[in-house]
């Protein structure tokens, strides 16, 4: 089972689902936010998001019309970001247990996205795709 928190413990959460694709987004508002390059993300359906411990210690922020970014109210760890009429939330990787994730649920890396807007000191990964705003959908 993949389990995560924040920083000072108050917050706690498992995934009772897989945890999808590693995105790294690098628009401004998730570098601001996180305070670096960028923010590693991951798609989890909201029926296998849950919070264990400390839900009273979650605030938000509407970082853009729709868009609410939960932390910690006591350490500031960002959780997880939800857009308004999805089925899924955005999880912060930071926030993972390391020593939940196994070689049979730790997903891959998938690629950068809104690398339009990176910071100019970060030099790149040579390894991932790169998108300049969010990646392409595809079918299937």
């Amino acid at each position: 089972m993949i389990t995560g928190g924040c920083l000072c413990g108050a917050v706690q959460y498992r995934l009772t689902g897989p945890l999808g694709d590693i995105v790294h987004c690098h628009c401004e508002t998730c570098r601001k936010t996180h305070s670096s390059a960028f923010s590693s993300v991951a798609a989890v359906a909201d029926e296998d998001f849950q919070i264990l411990s400390g839900v009273e210690n979650l605030r938000y922020f509407e970082s853009s019309p729709g868009k609410l970014r939960w932390f910690c109210q006591a350490c500031g760890s960002h959780i997880y970001a939800k857009r308004a009429g999805t089925a899924h939330l955005i999880l912060r990787l930071g926030s993972l247990d390391n020593a939940s994730l196994t070689a049979d649920n730790t997903p891959c890396e998938r690629s950068h996205i809104w690398v339009s807007q990176q910071a100019n000191w970060y030099r790149g990964d040579a390894e991932l795709p790169v998108y300049d705003e969010f990646e392409p959908v595809t079918d299937g």
